[in-house]
């Protein structure tokens, strides 16, 4: 249904051409039971004048026998048409309600709030792009809640609306509005869901929905209406990413053959050079064509045929990309997943992986843990029950293509179907591998750890040192490189057997696919320190220079080398300092905003605590850095060798 206009009796074509022209919002409304998600949609048709007579007759007739509202109109049935929905006054499967206004279209989707239901909910939020999120006023935030929240959180809603309702039952309370306005934002961060958008409002009576409310004259913030006509969500989408997944190869006859799919991300032009995977080979786009002829372009969201330059071996479940912007292709995935089988997930069963296009075999190799949506604390499980949320590890036959989900949700997001039954049995969203915490994942069962044949202890008396690992953290510019080097040379003229790992040079090869967020530091630091315990098992003084901001990753170090042979050396150096010797212009560059996440600019830097060593290097020279951290490992027992071979 659309909004009235005066364009309808006197120009339709001009009215279409502007309806068809306004953007699409698609949201949903979810929460605990009985918060009021029908009536407030119900409400929303209504006072935007947006139901048919004959609808609102109905809805009136209904009210009489079904409604749960007394004697006044229960907008709720509106949206509850399943018998037993309206019988039991719930919500059990999802309902869609079609409209729009003067300024913008909208597809709301109204979901359960019942526990037994969560994975209806799931489903109706995988496509939205604002969340309404209702509260009862009389019960506050409930677990629903929490779980409905973190659901949100987890399938990349950017925008959230809690609606603080039934406030007439509370004598339209401002102190009650604020208590549960301070204890949903306090959870709200907790999970990650940015500035959500909080208002009280009666769904019941029409207040703060489409007009303000007389009632509530304290809040000073717009109706919901206005809300959802204004709220900004041409960001949301990735118009960079260029991903179009083959749906079919057309063929109508000799002289035609085409790739029909939808833009999921990005956008293309005639004559932009692709490449399709999984072969690699590239070609030029020939045309763009849809029901209405060619066209020059088409971007994200339009269904579309585009046919080659070149004759290629194409079909279904390939994937059109750009040349040098490629997403990651493996077959093996992390993911965290939403089960929705009565049955329950059990490690090593085999399923269905639909991902885009694609269709393949696999398997959940592991279930690291089931996230508690209360705590958002993580535990140990062995299976995954009914609406349970867990993180996995996948192993698919045959390699997918695929980002993370934070930064594509049509590439990252995907479906497990039970083999004989053909149902949906989980809805997926892959991690970027540094996200899903590496430092925790097990092992692949069955391998060994093989043994040297000569002992750490033999090697030590060998060289005549303990085997340990010295970390030099700090800012960029504070020396860690320079005296690492030092360090090294000192080391080696005194016989020692070393070696030296600095950050640049990890990032040069066995780190060179990690960018520098939060995640890939973290990643960077524990592929470093997996290389320093293995050489302090070969019995070598291991030197690493690495920025290590956070000092979380630095104790995960320290607990993966060993506490006893690791040891922290805190090159604590003023940040004007370090960039007076910024050589390499990384500060310059990070306050023009040409590189984000650099730490002492727009990145945090945690000094460490209670480092083993502390050294201010714009006031202590060179070699006394060196001295001091030899003093340091002497002390430490390092450059003392076993008084026996065992």
């Amino acid at each position: 249904m659309s909004h009235q206009s005066d364009l309808i009796a006197s120009d339709i074509e001009e009215y279409l051409a502007q309806h068809e022209r306004k953007d699409l919002l698609r949201l949903l409304t979810c929460g605990s039971v009985d918060d009021g998600k029908s009536t407030l949609i119900g409400r929303l048709l209504h006072d935007s004048k947006m139901i048919y007579e004959d609808q609102l007759a109905a809805v009136e007739a209904d009210s009489v026998t079904m409604g749960s509202s007394g004697e006044k109109l229960d907008l709720a049935l509106l949206m509850d048409g399943l018998k037993a929905e309206r019988e039991q006054g719930i919500t059990i499967d999802v309902a869609y309600r079609y409209f729009s206004t003067a300024r913008r279209k909208f597809i709301i989707a109204d979901t359960p709030g019942h526990e037994q239901y969560t994975r209806n909910m799931a489903t109706g939020a995988s496509t939205c792009d604002l969340a309404v999120i209702l509260i009862d006023a009389r019960h506050g935030v409930m677990t629903q809640t929490r779980r409905h929240s973190y659901i949100v959180s987890l399938l990349g809603i950017r925008h959230v609306v809690v609606a603080v309702n039934k406030m007439d039952l509370v004598g339209w309370s401002q102190k009650r509005f604020d208590e549960i306005a301070t204890d949903y934002l306090e959870f709200a961060g907790k999970i990650g869901l940015v500035d959500p958008h909080v208002l009280p409002i009666s769904a019941l009576t029409g207040d703060n929905v489409v007009e303000p409310s007389v009632s509530m004259l304290w809040f000073d913030g717009i109706p919901m209406m206005e809300y959802l006509e204004t709220v900004e969500i041409g960001q949301d989408r990735n118009f960079e990413n260029f991903r179009f997944p083959v749906q079919l190869v057309i063929r109508p006859d000799l002289n035609f053959r085409g790739y029909a799919g939808t833009v999921v991300s990005g956008a293309v032009r005639a004559g932009d050079e692709i490449v399709t995977l999984p072969s690699g080979r590239r070609s030029t786009v020939d045309r763009i064509v849809t029901a209405e002829g060619s066209h020059d372009e088409a971007w994200c969201g339009q269904a579309v045929v585009i046919t080659l330059s070149d004759e290629l071996d194409v079909s279904r479940g390939d994937m059109f990309v750009r040349p040098h912007d490629c997403p990651r292709t493996s077959n093996q995935i992390d993911a965290m997943v939403v089960w929705m089988s009565d049955a329950p997930m059990v490690p090593g069963k085999h399923y269905l992986i639909r991902q885009a296009t694609k269709i393949s075999n696999g398997a959940v190799r592991i279930l690291h843990n089931k996230i508690d949506v209360n705590s958002q604390m993580s535990e140990a499980a062995e299976i995954l029950a009914l609406n349970e949320i867990g993180r996995v590890s996948l192993t698919v036959e045959q390699a997918i293509f695929w980002d993370p989900y934070d930064c594509n949700r049509a590439t990252g997001a995907f479906i497990l179907i039970d083999r004989l039954t053909n149902a949906t049995v989980a809805a997926g969203m892959v991690l970027d591998r540094t996200e899903s915490d590496l430092w925790d994942v097990p092992a692949p069962e069955g391998l060994i750890r093989a043994l040297s044949g000569v002992t750490q202890e033999e090697r030590e008396f060998r060289y005549g040192q303990k085997a340990s690992t010295i970390l030099l953290t700090g800012l960029s510019g504070s020396g860690k490189t320079t005296v690492g080097r030092a360090l090294e040379r000192r080391l080696f003229e005194l016989g020692r057997a070393t070696l030296r790992l600095d950050g640049e040079n990890m990032r040069l090869g066995i780190s060179k696919d990690l960018g520098f967020s939060a995640k890939e530091r973290s990643e960077n630091m524990r592929r470093s320190a997996e290389v320093a315990r293995l050489a302090n098992d070969q019995g070598l003084i291991v030197v690493c220079a690495f920025v290590a901001p956070n000092s979380q990753v630095r104790e995960r170090a320290r607990q993966l080398v060993g506490d006893d042979r690791f040891v922290v050396v805190y090159l604590d150096c003023p940040v004007e300092i370090c960039r007076m010797r910024d050589s390499s212009s990384i500060y310059d560059r990070a306050d023009a905003g040409e590189i984000p996440d650099v730490p002492g600019v727009s990145f945090a830097y945690e000094p460490p605590e209670e480092p083993d060593l502390r050294i201010n290097t714009a006031e202590v020279e060179l070699e006394e850095c060196v001295d001091r951290i030899l003093d340091l490992l002497s002390r430490h027992g390092v450059l003392s060798p076993p008084k026996k071979v065992p």
